[in-house]
């Protein structure tokens, strides 16, 4: 048995013993957006494929599996997929005009190398290339953050429904503000754990301070940063709004049919 597979599977033991069917599912959903993903890069090396408009699909399909699949189909997910996708929009716009004037697509001088035997005639726009990893690195941030605060807002709204909406709101705020700090620091040491390597290479050919923040490969990554956590702390007054205005409303709507 290799590594991979035994690690897999004490992975799976784990789910399924803590969070029972439901993290049976989680567990799968893991391969589907592995799937969503692999299905995405085959296609960006498409000529006449929008890089951009293929990113706004798989995320919209990486949203209903993280969402919908685990969570099922109710108020609570449909307003976290709601949230979500306002927010991607938003954070596409911001990107693709950062990219531009970034100027980061493409490969660093450090990468020149490894790719001098490959032919860079590939007919793919780079700067929507750019802007596509950056949305499928917040993607996950993104549907976690929603549902974090979508639930806790339902779970409030279920047990004192006379609740206002701006108090409502408020409290999705709060909950926002308490894992703000965390998910940004988890996207920080998730990005720079990956380019340890990068960075010790750096010190190996006695990069100065300067030189390691003006070269292209630690910029994009560090653009990358922001830009997920730009979208982190978008996501939360989004959904704080959109779910305190979809509870109200469909109890203003209960509270009709009754009448």
């Amino acid at each position: 048995m290799s590594v991979q597979v035994l690690l897999g599977a004490i992975l799976l033991l784990l789910m399924v013993l803590i969070g029972g069917k439901k993290g049976a599912r989680s567990f799968f959903t893991l391969f589907l957006n592995f799937f969503i993903f692999l299905i995405t890069v085959i296609m960006m090396s498409i000529p006449s494929v929008n890089p951009i408009i293929l990113t706004v699909i798989a995320c919209i399909a990486i949203s209903c599996v993280n969402l919908f699949y685990i969570n099922g189909i109710n108020s609570t997910t449909k307003t976290a997929f709601i949230s979500s996708m306002i927010t991607i929009v938003i954070l596409l716009i911001f990107i693709v005009i950062v990219t531009k004037m970034a100027m980061i697509q493409g490969f660093g001088e450090e990468e020149v190398e490894e790719i001098s035997i490959f032919s860079l005639y590939i007919s793919v726009d780079f700067v929507k290339v750019g802007a596509a990893v950056i949305i499928m690195s917040a993607i996950g941030s993104i549907t976690d953050i929603a549902i974090s605060i979508a639930s806790p807002m339902r779970e409030l709204f279920h047990h004192e429904p006379s609740i206002k909406r701006k108090e409502l709101f408020t409290f999705g705020l709060s909950i926002g503000r308490d894992v703000l700090g965390t998910d940004t620091n988890t996207l920080f040491f998730a990005f720079f754990g990956s380019y340890l390597g990068l960075l010790i290479w750096f010190k190996d050919l006695a990069y100065s301070l300067g030189e390691i923040v003006n070269s292209k490969v630690f910029s994009a990554e560090l653009i990358t940063i922001f830009c997920a956590g730009i979208g982190v702390a978008i996501i939360i007054p989004i959904t704080a709004w959109t779910t305190a205005y979809s509870l109200l409303k469909v109890e203003k709507r209960k509270q009709g049919n009754k009448l």
